[in-house]
């Protein structure tokens, strides 16, 4: 360390004498050292090992400093670039730039920004040199993280029609635990609106005082106002990403209270409601790009009739705002829809069954005059949607899914099909082909079956494979299926729309998962795993230890699945060394995520998670690397990473 820049720095806090251990640590903060309180405790006790007092010195303080922050693998790394081991020249500096770092069209301008950015001492800084301290500084940063930082801005093409894209979707976004006494919260929203979600579930019945409620119906978990969630929504919902936000409406809600929706979203979302197709074009024959329709919110119902017909109800601006006496024989007000087509299996995500509240008749405008007896078949009566509700949908018209076949002759590129997982796994496995020709054409939402009832999650990589675009997850449920989620949709920007790969966008594609023939793009892929740094201590460690181990995991299609795991070092989370190599053939990169998760090995059998961090392969940055590690909730442990270095052809 440059003796004069260091001393200069801390001199003022050692004015008053010796520094304590809080002491210390504000020191590190000031010197914007990320640092975790375990370690540097530890390496506190053991430099005041047999002292009387808790206190250090200015060269007690430079000996912790240095075991933090100066990293023998970053040493080696300087030295075999640096002449005299104690400055590097930006002539050596773009060199490690080219030739380790990948940087291939590295100049003196950006040798000359990178020490302007992380060169903490003035006068090497000002001869256009680095000194080790600005050489740790950069291996330590965003500049040498594993992810590809092109791939943190919206770098795809946004103007293609909205099914051609992967689109991050959340289930049941109220509850915010399990799915029969949990709470529904608010929070679910404002949680998955900042984690850049962009199709949101709205579960609908009706409420008192004319008041539709959010909850999961025919369960405990509390309730919400619909009002409240279309204000948090649009508050939220442009804050991390600008492309268009979809409202899918589970709707349980009578005719009337259906109005009152329609109503809420109206006034509340104002504009930002997307509530008549672009330009007014109703005959379509391919959907609007994400970018066409920025900041706008679009809702996911069923619908009654053609776009056309609201067209023309909406530019009368005569109906759906007032109910006559007669609006339900006019068809002013309601439609019927068929019981399975408003509530069929694939349409509700419901954990239990559900029983249709017999709807008092007296309402007025609800009397059907001439209703034909009921089947023997449906004992029910038929639920009705509200003609008001039912011009909001526009783009995203919730459709029953019979069969690919029907769907191919039948359905038009505006509506779109739910299917429960159970479901769509069949379909994953015995027609590939079909399932990924129908999601070339329509949106097609997946959503975990209703038995899952402490929210836990499915893999979403098998549905991504078929091009599903909408494969919801419960994210208040931590886990890898989440890590997976987050990891997918950190890619262009996180704005939640992820380009499908051409195979999965072309509509005479012949791509399946089992079967990927010529669109097979093998890359042979290897990483060194060289070390950890302050990693989160074990659970069971009263100091800073743990026994850690890495596991190196690619989810993809079914060839590219593969698991790796490092050896394990033995009582030391604060700077544990593997140097081992690990190398993974991948088919379909386009398709594949990369997940590093760290480990205490506690025993033979168990292992503790301390952290993970989940990619897009195509997203991996090569040389040598920094992988920032998350805990269990998606959140940044500040001060802890793994290093490897990263090569593929």
């Amino acid at each position: 360390i440059s003796p004069t820049w260091f001393w200069s720095l801390i001199q003022n806090d050692f004015k008053t004498g010796n520094v304590d251990l809080e002491g210390c640590m504000r020191l590190l903060e000031k010197m914007q050292i990320p640092f975790d309180e375990a370690h540097v405790t530890h390496i506190f006790k053991k430099t005041i090992d047999k002292r009387v007092g808790p206190i250090i010195s200015m060269d007690d303080f430079k000996a912790i400093y240095r075991a933090i922050v100066h990293r023998s693998e970053f040493q080696e790394l300087f030295r075999a670039y640096s002449p005299d081991g104690k400055i590097l020249p930006d002539s050596q500096f773009i060199k490690f730039l080219v030739k380790e770092q990948f940087h291939t069209e590295a100049t003196e301008t950006t040798a000359f920004e990178l020490i302007s950015k992380f060169e903490p001492i003035d006068e090497v800084r000002k001869k256009k040199q680095m000194s080790f301290e600005g050489f740790v500084r950069y291996m330590s940063s965003e500049e040498c993280s594993i992810f590809k930082s092109q791939h943190k801005t919206i770098y795809q093409d946004m103007n293609q029609p909205l099914c051609d894209y992967f689109i991050s979707s959340s289930h049941n976004t109220y509850l915010i635990s399990d799915q029969l006494m949990g709470p529904s919260h608010l929070w679910g929203y404002t949680s998955a609106l900042l984690k850049g979600c962009r199709c949101l579930e709205i579960d609908c019945w009706d409420g008192s005082n004319n008041e539709p409620v959010v909850y999961h119906g025919h369960t405990l978990t509390s309730k919400i106002p619909f009002r409240s969630v279309i204000h948090v929504i649009d508050k939220y919902a442009f804050m991390s990403s600008a492309y268009p936000l979809v409202l899918s409406l589970e709707n349980h809600c009578s005719p009337k209270q259906q109005e009152v929706m329609a109503e809420c979203l109206k006034s509340i979302l104002g504009d930002k409601l997307l509530s008549s197709p672009i330009g007014g074009e109703t005959e379509m024959t391919k959907l609007p790009s994400p970018e066409a329709l920025k900041f706008k919110v679009l809702i996911k119902n069923k619908k009654v009739g053609t776009l056309e017909e609201g067209m023309l109800r909406t530019d009368a601006e005569t109906v759906a705002e007032t109910v006559t006496e007669t609006g339900a024989e006019t068809g002013a007000e309601t439609e019927d829809i068929s019981e399975s087509e408003l509530l069929s299996d694939e349409e509700t995500d419901d954990t239990t069954p559900i029983y249709r509240s017999k709807s008092p008749s007296k309402r007025r405008g609800d009397r059907r005059t001439s209703s034909p007896p009921p089947s023997k078949k449906s004992k029910v009566k038929k639920p009705k949607i509200a003609i008001a509700l039912s011009d909001l949908v526009i783009y995203t018209k919730s459709s029953k899914f019979v069969s690919f076949e029907h769907s191919l002759e039948n359905q038009k590129c505006y509506e779109n099909n739910s299917i429960g997982e159970a479901k769509a796994r069949k379909f994953v496995k015995h027609s590939a082909k079909e399932f990924i020709s129908h999601t070339t054409r329509f949106i097609t939402r997946i959503y975990p079956r209703g038995t899952r009832m402490t929210s836990s999650n499915y893999n979403p990589q098998e549905f991504w494979n078929v091009g599903c675009q909408m494969v919801a997850l419960n994210f208040q449920t931590p886990g890898t299926q989440m890590e997976l989620q987050d990891g997918k949709f950190l890619d262009n920007g996180g704005c939640g729309y992820v380009l499908k790969p051409e195979f999965l966008r072309d509509h005479n594609t012949t791509f399946t998962p089992k079967n990927v023939g010529a669109y097979s793009k093998p890359m042979s892929l290897s990483i060194r795993l060289i070390s950890g740094h302050q990693l989160p201590p074990s659970s069971l460690s009263k100091t800073n230890k743990a026994d850690p181990l890495v596991q190196i995991e690619i989810y993809g299609v079914p060839e590219d699945q593969a698991k790796k795991k490092s050896s394990v070092v033995k009582s030391n989370a604060l700077c544990p060394k593997w140097n081992e190599t690990f190398s993974f053939n991948i088919q379909v990169p386009e398709l594949a995520m990369i997940r590093f998760c760290v480990q205490d090995e506690v025993s033979l059998v168990n292992n503790e998670f301390l952290g993970q961090y989940t990619l897009p392969v195509l997203s991996l940055n090569t040389g040598y690397r920094n992988i920032p590690l998350l805990s269990r909730e998606g959140i940044k442990i500040e001060s802890a990473s793994l290093f490897a270095h990263v090569w593929y052809y």
